[in-house]
């Protein structure tokens, strides 16, 4: 579904990543792990055309989208929740909602009932402002906008950051039914080493710039974490 290679994005004059290559399959869910500063939210970034590499190549669904706009990458089926969610604080759950349909030019058939059926916190907040969310529900508004456009990849930046424990389980047993119900491919940046250990079918760990190792998450053993995980 996606594939990454030799990919090489500087900013500022740094070398943040460094011959970054990793792949995305059909209808799996991926973890892209690592310590704080190691270039996981520049790879998401890079993906969805925030920003832009010295070298190598980024292919979705067999389309080389090193060339396309983030917004044309977002009409081709890439959605991206960023780290610290990016919902409108001062427009109604509804209105946010509604954005992500207009942004994506999607007509509304039938998605946003499917959606609210992802979430039902949100039924019960249509009318309320999004910036009185507790962060969990903010999260949940960010990942069912995106859910709006009908993706083919859905890429999240941490959506565990900041939640509490049980919404962090009803956030993961929601990405799992989206992977399962909607076939579509998750890819997702994460700390929380028991929810990646939970959600993902294969895990790339990254440092300094670079993969250091990845496999099925069966193979994320303890040595691997004490290894590349731990500080």
């Amino acid at each position: 579904m996606l594939s990454i290679s030799n990919l090489d994005v500087a900013i500022g004059g740094s070398r943040i990543l460094r011959n970054l290559s990793l792949e995305i399959p059909p209808n799996r869910l991926v973890c892209l792990m690592g310590r704080n500063g190691v270039g996981k939210s520049t790879t998401l970034k890079t993906i969805v055309g925030l920003l832009k590499p010295n070298a190598g190549s980024i292919r979705f669904l067999d389309q080389d989208i090193l060339p396309l706009k983030p917004e044309a990458r977002a009409h081709a089926g890439l959605a991206y929740v960023p780290q610290g969610r990016d919902i409108f604080p001062h427009l109604t759950v509804e209105e946010n909602l509604r954005i992500g349909l207009v942004a994506s030019g999607k007509k509304v058939n039938g998605q946003m009932a499917r959606v609210l059926d992802l979430f039902p916190i949100l039924k019960e907040f249509l009318s309320r402002k999004g910036g009185v969310l507790s962060g969990g529900q903010q999260q949940q508004l960010a990942i069912a906008r995106a859910m709006l456009t009908e993706p083919k990849l859905l890429i999240l930046d941490e959506p565990t950051e900041g939640i509490q424990p049980n919404i962090i389980d009803l956030i993961g047993d929601t990405l799992l039914t989206i992977k399962k119900e909607s076939g579509i491919s998750i890819l997702l940046v994460e700390q929380y080493l028991d929810f990646a250990q939970a959600l993902a079918d294969i895990f790339y760990i990254m440092d300094r710039g670079s993969v250091v190792a990845h496999g099925p998450i069966a193979e994320l053993t303890g040595d691997v974490v004490r290894e590349h995980l731990m500080v």
